[in-house]
């Protein structure tokens, strides 16, 4: 089995679930989201109560610059080890674990948990590293998340990875022999998360599983540029255990970083063609502008830029309810009509100090806040093609921010499982 994993970035963890507890109020929501609902926080603290629950091991970001998130950061802590000495854990040696997710929608997301290498891992742009960021990492969000990590002496994941496997080989096979695996949990999130199912790999399976994860390696090395898995959602939070793993390393000897907990990070593996993730475009609607300015702008700033449709990238824009058009780029540089524009909009509005973007989801919203002013420009962007995920991080480096949205606030995966980062 170590053979197996020597040289994949995903790997079999030590993970602890939790024991005799209503898995129902355990399990909480990333804390990356609603982040400007303070009432949907308020509702899981009255619905969770005293019981024992995940919302006491994580910080949501709406906190994490509070008045007092210094002592938030402590009892996050404190509970972490209250929890540990009191038994409230299971842990499951060298585990893989699947898990089948019922979304609000009715769709199945199917994952496997597991440990990442942070070695193998680089959020910076350009990286050539197996596990790669897909959008670019806003460096000023480490630091506040160093702070709640730094000393806790257990993980929870939130983070997904991708793995571009078209012909389903690794993670879907899975869903055939759930019958020979542990059930582990089965219950029902709240606030519409849907339903969760989990089952732990038999020994058979994970070898297949191995197997199936190093017959990609090598194809990814080949026609890849080595990029194995992608980060799908919670690049902040694998950048910060990455952070931390660098912090620790330069106190520990070389040859004893394999066994260092805190060179891994859990998380959870999806196939990026599994049926229930839909990749919907997010649009730009620009603010504090002249349009008709900003749209000669754009027209300089790439001399290819042609008025109406055309062979390249297709830029349309709403003015107001009655005024739109097209602008079509073409020979473009980058790999998506998203990165073209959002090139020259960065440019341009840090000249304009008055201007600023919105990012809306969903077209008609876009539509009608362009519709209400005078002086803004809705651009309304393209789905992406979840194809052009990989080959695109490998062209441009990492896709420009807030290129697509994966699902809803309420399908983001939920704290379940955790794992021990300090021996």
């Amino acid at each position: 089995m170590n053979d197996m994993c020597k040289d994949l970035p995903f790997k079999p963890a030590d993970i602890l679930l939790p024991r005799d507890c209503d898995m129902s109020l355990w399990s909480v929501i990333a804390c990356d989201q609603y982040t400007s609902r303070p009432e949907y926080w308020q509702r899981v603290e009255e619905r969770v109560g005293r019981a024992p629950s995940t919302l006491r091991l994580i910080l949501p970001e709406s906190c994490l610059e509070g008045p007092s998130v210094e002592t938030d950061i402590m009892e996050v802590n404190n509970t972490m080890s209250r929890y540990l000495r009191e038994g409230r854990f299971q842990e499951y040696p060298e585990a893989l674990i699947y898990v089948e997710r019922t979304l609000d929608n009715g769709r199945v997301r199917r994952g496997l948990v597991g440990a990442v290498d942070l070695e193998a891992y680089d959020y910076e742009p350009g990286s050539a590293s197996p596990v790669r960021a897909t959008e670019g990492t806003v460096m000023s969000r480490i630091p506040p998340r160093v702070a709640v990590r730094k000393n806790a002496p257990i993980e929870l994941p939130h983070a997904m990875l991708l793995v571009d496997d078209p012909h389903r080989m690794m993670i879907e096979p899975l869903s055939a022999r759930t019958g020979e695996m542990e059930k582990l949990y089965d219950f029902e999130l709240m606030e519409r998360g849907g339903h969760i199912r989990g089952w732990l790999l038999t020994e058979e399976l994970k070898v297949q599983t191995l197997q199936a994860l190093n017959t990609w390696k090598d194809r990814a090395e080949q026609d890849l540029d080595g990029l194995l898995f992608a980060v799908g959602d919670g690049n902040h939070s694998l950048a910060t255990a990455k952070e931390c793993w660098e912090r620790r390393k330069g106190m520990v000897p070389q040859d004893r970083w394999d066994a260092e907990p805190a060179r891994y990070a859990l998380c959870e593996l999806v196939n990026l063609h599994d049926d229930s993730l839909e990749f919907e475009p997010i649009h730009r609607v620009v603010f504090g502008v002249r349009p008709e300015e900003l749209l000669d702008a754009l027209m300089d700033y790439y001399p290819s830029a042609v008025q109406g449709r055309g062979e390249g990238h297709v830029i349309p824009f709403v003015i107001n309810r009655w005024s739109r058009g097209e602008i079509t780029v073409t020979q473009p540089q980058c790999q998506l009509a998203v990165g073209t524009l959002q090139g020259f909009l960065d440019s341009y509005i840090a000249a304009r100090p008055r201007a600023r973007i919105d990012y809306i989801h969903g077209e008609d919203e876009a539509r009608k806040l362009a519709g209400e002013r005078e002086d803004a420009v809705a651009f309304l962007m393209p789905a992406m093609d979840k194809s052009q995920l990989f080959p695109t991080v490998v062209h441009d480096g990492v896709l420009p921010r807030k290129t697509f949205s994966m699902g809803e606030a309420h399908d983001k995966r939920f704290y379940l499982e955790a794992r021990k980062i300090r021996k």
